[in-house]
């Protein structure tokens, strides 16, 4: 016998929200130097903070290395890219059913202070993106000597 959670409101939610980022889109982001933004779905992210590092994978199956772009500047850092999904001709007298979302996507993280920016590698794997953004020692403050007159 299989055990399965029931949760009423989760597939709900999750719909209102798809619905309302379709509604609103970007309008309230900032324009980019490539013109306005534009994203069909954002995919699932997690960031781990270690003691040398952050780390984020973000789920991207489907989605071909060439059609992903990693940028870091002015201490945003940015994952956008585009998903392409083959369409078939429909079978006679078949059914299909699309879940998976194709179209661009975006995610933007605001960085520490402490990031070393031009350290930043990415890495995509198996559907899976993996940034790895490393930390920089917090500079020791600096004791500033008083001269006497």
């Amino acid at each position: 016998m299989t055990l399965v959670s029931y949760q009423p409101w989760t597939r709900s939610v999750h719909r209102l929200q798809r619905q309302i980022d379709q509604l609103f889109g970007d309008s309230f982001a900032a324009p980019s130097a490539e013109g306005s933004l534009s994203a069909s779905w954002a995919p699932a992210v997690d960031v781990h903070e270690q003691a040398t590092q952050f780390t984020v994978h973000a789920d991207l199956p489907g989605v071909d290395a060439k059609d992903i772009q990693v940028t870091a500047d002015n201490g945003v850092l940015t994952i956008r890219g585009e998903r392409h999904i083959e369409k078939r001709e429909p079978q006679e007298g078949g059914f299909e059913r699309y879940e998976r979302l194709e179209g661009a996507f975006l995610r933007r993280f605001t960085l520490p202070e402490n990031v070393k920016a031009d350290g930043i590698r990415a890495r995509h794997t198996n559907g899976v993106l993996e940034v790895v953004i490393p930390k920089q020692a917090a500079p020791e403050p600096r004791r500033v000597t008083i001269e006497v007159n």
